[in-house]
């Protein structure tokens, strides 16, 4: 795949004063929300969406305009946008650089989707951790308030647009769809029951479409340039660019803006430096924390795409690209993930509440030495019991790669078991 020319997402990352008002319009900001306001149906803007094929970079990768289309327009009651920027998978860090870059050209996309949904009311969920992508966003949206860009005149075009900037209280369950609009209204953070959908009943009992950060950043290129040109990149079913989150162990951990469809080694070798020392692969995490783990010989030949990744057997997810080297021990790095969602488990099922506490316990005795034989088979027996057991995937975000970690590096954990055994027999 050719080096990419053409950036949609990322051509301001660093640059200074990026993130203020007369940078963005000195590059042509807001043009193309003010024609598409001025001079097209909402429904047009929803099918030229449709036609780009763009899908949500949230995780679960759902096409972004099929997902407008399912806006319910009961009478009587507003509709909503509310933005995740909650964005608090471990291994992904690409929503904050929009954010703390380039927050105008998320508040246009936010203009021109609100106005395809007949919102007059939005909302940006944001990760009460992000301090500096939160100023940025705020004065943002100051900025356009001051500058007839939002409130009841937008751009001169009669239609009003009102956004809202709510930070959490970094909760990871928040950045499940359903948990996040608890969490607005002011309650805990516990995911709801579907149906119904937020499309139909969601903020406030009303109609509401929940998108990612990056998935309507890319509204703007999108209209200005139109959906065939969108999916002149990527592959056919996974069209556009995306921004990849490369950490761990590479020489230039970062976020690169790559077409979908790109090797998984070309990213890590050419963009992100190669394997840090010069050390083997060992391991990659391709979507964030909660994808399951693949091995160097899954990764020789996979491309970054939703079709590639799951036909190795795991998800491209947020995006979140986590590289492990040689001397990585496979057993720490579980236990490491399976602390973090024990303690991020929300507590509402009892599946997840009791069973994410379990596998981390299990396996952190497996880990000193204070585990008993027959540990990874309970290990397993944990984690059947927890899938598809509760209200939301947080279990399975767990499950998913315990059993990714015993198949692949079985080896390493029965190594642990067979030193606790030769220890007893001392």
């Amino acid at each position: 795949m050719p080096e990419l020319t053409t950036k949609i997402l990322s051509n301001y990352f660093g640059v200074d004063k990026a993130w203020t008002y007369d940078f963005y319009v000195g590059h042509g900001g807001y043009e193309t929300a003010k024609k598409v306001l001025s001079s097209m149906e909402p429904d047009a803007v929803t099918e030229e969406v449709k036609t780009s094929g763009l899908r949500g970079r949230g995780g679960a990768g759902f096409p972004t305009g099929l997902k407008w289309s399912f806006l319910a327009k009961p009478e009587g009651k507003p509709r909503y946008l509310c933005i995740n920027a909650d964005e608090s998978e471990p291994g992904t860090f690409k929503d904050r650089q929009i954010m703390e870059w380039d927050p105008h050209m998320l508040i246009e996309g936010m203009i021109i989707s609100s106005f395809a949904l007949g919102v007059h009311t939005a909302f940006v969920y944001i990760r009460g951790e992000f301090h500096l992508p939160e100023v940025h966003l705020s004065q943002a949206v100051e900025e356009c308030y001051a500058k007839g860009v939002l409130g009841k005149d937008v751009l001169g075009t009669g239609y009003a647009l009102d956004i809202v900037v709510h930070r959490g209280a970094g909760a990871y369950i928040c950045g499940e769809e359903t948990a996040l609009l608890e969490s607005l209204e002011g309650k805990r953070g516990y995911p709801r029951l579907k149906p119904p959908f937020p499309a139909v009943e969601g903020l406030f009992g009303c109609p509401t479409i929940i998108n990612n950060v990056e998935s309507i950043a890319n509204i703007p290129w999108i209209l200005a340039n139109g959906g065939e040109a969108y999916k002149g990149f990527g592959t056919e079913k996974s069209p556009g660019t995306r921004l990849y989150c490369v950490s761990g162990h590479v020489n230039r951990p970062g976020v690169y803006e790559a077409e979908l469809g790109i090797p998984l080694m070309t990213l890590i070798n050419e963009h992100a430096g190669g394997v840090r020392g010069g050390k083997k692969l060992k391991a990659v995490i391709p979507g964030g924390s909660s994808t399951p783990v693949l091995t160097p010989e899954q990764c020789a030949d996979l491309t970054l795409c939703y079709e590639g990744v799951a036909a190795a057997g795991s998800m491209l997810g947020s995006g979140g690209v986590i590289v492990m080297d040689e001397d990585t021990d496979m057993v720490k790095v579980l236990v490491n993930l399976l602390r973090f969602y024990s303690h991020e488990s929300c507590g509402q099922c009892s599946p997840c509440r009791e069973g994410t506490g379990w596998l981390y316990k299990t396996m952190k005795n497996l880990l000193y030495g204070k585990g008993e034989a027959g540990e990874l088979a309970k290990i397993e027996d944990i984690a059947s019991n927890m899938e598809n057991r509760t209200v939301c995937p947080l279990a399975a975000a767990a499950t998913m790669p315990t059993r990714s970690y015993l198949k692949h590096f079985r080896l390493e954990f029965e190594a642990y078991l067979k030193q606790m055994e030769l220890a007893g027999q001392r």
